[in-house]
């Protein structure tokens, strides 16, 4: 698997992001979900899954999450780090989705929708000693359980514009056993030809990234 940075700074950014964690939800008391979202809705998040150094290593986890806040509500926290505790459940959630973010290569984002949100990761603190294989694993299995309970993209975009599947086949010359693999999760959609994704988004009025799961 290709990943987004260097394994030599994976050390750096899951400190960072349980520093980043550990000091939004117990020095500034944020919701783990809020202050999750805000992660991802002011773009810091696409920055670390890029793998742009500057939020990797090069601001340090209270840094993160101020600019974080300041992104979000305008203002910075007023809270310093407490620097005397040791590292427990909060620390560990951030620090723990660091590396599934950059083993699996998936959007934070995607781990959210699918179930993998930061107050499910603290509710498996549990796994803290563990090797991290063993989180993986269980990631892994809570997504895929939660991918497959829910409808496809290419699903609920085809019934939002009133299409069949068979007039999306006809529309778009895309076989209709095909999208149907494809809704099903049966065949993965981000392997499918360029061609076809560009048949199916022009017939459906959407980008080709709208269809990617």
């Amino acid at each position: 698997m290709i990943h987004a940075y260097s394994e030599y700074y994976l050390n750096d950014a899951m400190q960072n992001l349980g520093d980043m964690t550990d000091y939004a939800l117990t020095d500034c008391g944020y919701d783990p979900d809020e202050f999750f979202s805000w992660f991802i809705s002011c773009g810091i998040a696409s920055k670390i899954e890029s793998g742009n150094p500057k939020y990797i290593a090069g601001m340090s986890g209270v840094e993160l999450a101020r600019e974080v806040i300041l992104l979000t509500t305008g203002c910075y926290p007023a809270k310093d780090m407490t620097l005397s505790r040791s590292p427990g459940r909060k620390y560990w959630s951030g620090w723990i989705l660091a590396y599934y973010q950059w083993f699996r290569g998936l959007k934070f984002a995607e781990m959210a929708e699918n179930g993998l949100s930061l107050s499910d990761v603290l509710s498996l603190y549990i796994l803290h000693e563990a090797d991290l294989s063993k989180f993986v694993e269980t990631a892994d299995d809570i997504i895929s359980r939660n991918r497959s309970a829910s409808p496809s993209k290419l699903s609920v975009i085809r019934k939002a514009r009133g299409f069949t599947q068979r007039q999306l086949s006809q529309q778009s010359g895309v076989a209709l056993r095909m999208i149907q693999l494809y809704e099903q999760r049966q065949n993965d959609i981000g392997k499918a030809q360029a061609y076809t994704l560009l048949d199916l988004s022009k017939s459906l009025g959407c980008e080709i990234e709208d269809l990617l799961e």
